[in-house]
């Protein structure tokens, strides 16, 4: 069973939260029928802990305004990645180096990529940044 509607919409709103705050290579996997726990992880990149702190922060205000709140967060204090665990999406926010070095799009190729609108990819997100 694909990702809920809701999960997609927590994950559109958090994305062009992060895309607003110029997050890179922003991508949203459907994991659902990998995990019993998520329906999607939503991946962005920041370049330096600074602004992965702010990308964080836009994005937890913006599903709060969904009325979403965070189950967990785990990471903020270092700077280096970030995931915030919304029950149907959980939001990993990684410095450039550390997103390299880990790998998460590798880890979960086997899942469906969610399409995101043009404004939600952040640079590097192809189709010429549009």
């Amino acid at each position: 069973m694909p990702a809920t509607e809701r999960a997609v919409e927590l994950a559109v709103a958090a994305a062009r939260a992060a895309s607003d705050l110029k997050a890179q290579e922003i991508i949203a996997l459907d994991v659902s029928e990998q995990l019993v726990l998520t329906d999607v992880f939503l991946i962005a990149s920041g370049t330096n802990e600074r602004q992965v702190g702010a990308i964080v922060d836009a994005v937890e205000e913006s599903l709060f305004a969904l009325g979403a709140k965070p189950v967990r967060r785990e990471g903020k204090a270092q700077g280096r990645w970030v995931l915030i665990d919304f029950g149907d999406v959980v939001v990993h926010v990684q410095h450039a180096e550390d997103r390299v070095y880990y790998a998460l799009e590798r880890l979960w190729k086997d899942c469906p990529l969610i399409e995101l609108p043009a404004d939600a990819r952040g640079g590097d997100g192809s189709e010429a940044d549009a």
